[in-house]
């Protein structure tokens, strides 16, 4: 597969972990009022909230025109995933840090 027709792709999974992921869980903490949660209590809740847009991850059709793209989406959600989970994804770990320091 060509870059060019994975892009839109990887842009998404560039912005969705933070975009959706650690701002739905941000808000949960928030309204929870727990204000020191753990990196990994972080981690996990923000990969809780990115699940719930899976669907969209497996919305095209399951014939071979769509084979590979689905293939490279499964692999970056999964990437995705295990950054968050070790820490790996910068974005995530700056989340924390300011909602900490910040709540």
């Amino acid at each position: 597969m060509r870059n060019d027709e994975r892009y839109e792709i990887q842009r998404a999974f560039d912005l969705l972990p933070h975009v959706v992921g650690a701002s739905w869980c941000t808000v949960w903490f928030r309204m929870k009022g727990i204000k020191k949660p753990t990196r990994e209590e972080f981690r996990e809740k923000t990969i809780e909230y990115l699940q719930l847009v899976e669907p969209v991850f497996d919305s095209y059709p399951k014939d071979s025109e769509f084979a590979e793209i689905s293939r490279y989406i499964e692999f970056r959600k999964n990437d995705e995933y295990n950054k968050i989970r070790t820490g790996q994804n910068k974005e995530i770990e700056t989340r924390y840090d300011r909602y900490v320091d910040y709540g």
